[in-house]
């Protein structure tokens, strides 16, 4: 009984510091803000890229609907957000709701091409989720 009660304090013990680590693990933009230099769509078992014919208005709509996700942030750094306007790259950070898994999603506009890639942080696996949220989100700013 009392080998089942420590491998239960065990187990508590290492959710709770994996959970901590998790949400209050350092985030260096410099690694998650850099250009996207996929030409088509690509899905992975870690992530998702999307390719497309687009207006800088249809990268204003996206990056609005990417702000607009819930538990979602721009990623930051000095008070400045990273992949200033001028860029045309901006990079997100959208929390998973119960562990706050970290996921990472690019926005870029470049020459009528607008691409977007989401991955995970952690992990092998992020189960298909940046690829729907990419579908959504160009679904929403595409008036769909």
């Amino acid at each position: 009984m009392r080998l089942v009660i420590y491998g239960v304090v065990f187990l508590v013990a290492v959710s709770v510091f994996g959970s901590a680590y998790v949400r209050l693990a350092p985030s260096d933009p410099k690694l998650w803000n850099t250009p996207i230099t996929a030409s088509e769509d690509v899905d992975s078992v870690g992530g998702a890229i999307r390719v497309l014919q687009a207006d800088l208005e249809l990268f204003r709509r996206v990056r609005h609907e990417m702000g607009a996700l819930p538990r979602t942030q721009v990623v930051m750094r000095a008070r400045k957000i990273v992949g200033v306007q001028e860029e045309r790259r901006i990079t997100f950070v959208t929390r998973s709701l119960i562990w706050g898994f970290p996921d990472y999603t690019t926005v870029q506009f470049s020459d009528g091409v607008l691409k977007l890639y989401g991955r995970l942080r952690f992990g092998r696996s992020d189960l298909g989720v940046n690829g729907k949220r990419l579908q959504g989100v160009l679904r929403r700013a595409q008036g769909g």
